[in-house]
């Protein structure tokens, strides 16, 4: 591609958004890495077996924890070209190149997943990390990660949302116009709602929510089985 014609398509406004939030994620990688070592993330990425679905890897963040002797095949979905790069190297670095596939397009553009052999019902696990809050249409996503995943397969999760306390909420929605558009998340989703909706599920009781009304940023966990 001539070079005028890169730089146009990079000025575009959603690859400047797309640009300037893999910046603010590359940099602070480390301090998510960090922070969810304390939480349960490694070991619900330690618990994902045989073939597996990462929704939106972003920076790399988790492929460290996989456990590759129980891990076939990961395919990565992710919409940001500009990760590109940073989630080749972590795939390098850690021993995955043999076994991790990265698709850049979203889990709903069903034609591109289709070309790289992507099907309905071929996932034995899907892992969604702090994804949920940046997508356009949750229950849509959550719907397509629940139609990829076989019967009996596992939805494994860890996201946030809107607080059940009320002040807490407030605060929320008094942040979340300026955070949604500098941060690339919201604060203020029904991600449990969003969730249960997007699909059959055979334990929903067992979705947790750690006591947390102080925080923005409460989160929501578990691992969801498809019903058969």
């Amino acid at each position: 591609m001539p070079q005028n014609r890169r730089l146009a398509s990079f000025l575009r406004p959603c690859s400047l958004i797309w640009f300037s939030i893999r910046q603010l994620l590359t940099i602070t990688s480390e301090g998510f890495i960090a922070f969810e070592s304390t939480t349960i993330v490694p070991t619900l990425l330690a618990s994902a077996r045989c073939v597996v679905l990462e929704l939106g890897p972003g920076a790399g963040n988790q492929i460290h924890r996989f456990d590759l002797p129980h891990i076939t095949r990961i395919y990565g979905i992710e919409p940001n070209p500009f990760f590109t790069t940073a989630i080749n190297t972590k795939i390098e670095k850690h021993g995955l190149k043999d076994k991790y596939k990265l698709l850049v397009c979203g889990v709903e553009e069903r034609d591109a997943l289709e070309g790289e052999g992507v099907r309905e019902g071929m996932f034995d696990v899907v892992v969604c990390i702090q994804v949920l809050c940046a997508v356009e249409d949750v229950r849509g996503v959550v719907g397509e990660c629940w139609r990829l995943l076989r019967p009996g397969g596992k939805f494994v999760f860890w996201e946030h949302g809107g607080s059940r306390d009320v002040v807490t909420r407030g605060v929320q929605a008094l942040l979340n116009p300026a955070w949604s558009t500098f941060v690339g998340c919201h604060l203020t989703r029904n991600v449990l709602k969003d969730i249960l909706d997007g699909g059959e599920w055979e334990n929903p009781e067992d979705i947790e929510e750690p006591e947390d009304p102080y925080s923005c940023l409460p989160r929501i966990q578990g691992v969801l089985v498809k019903k058969a």
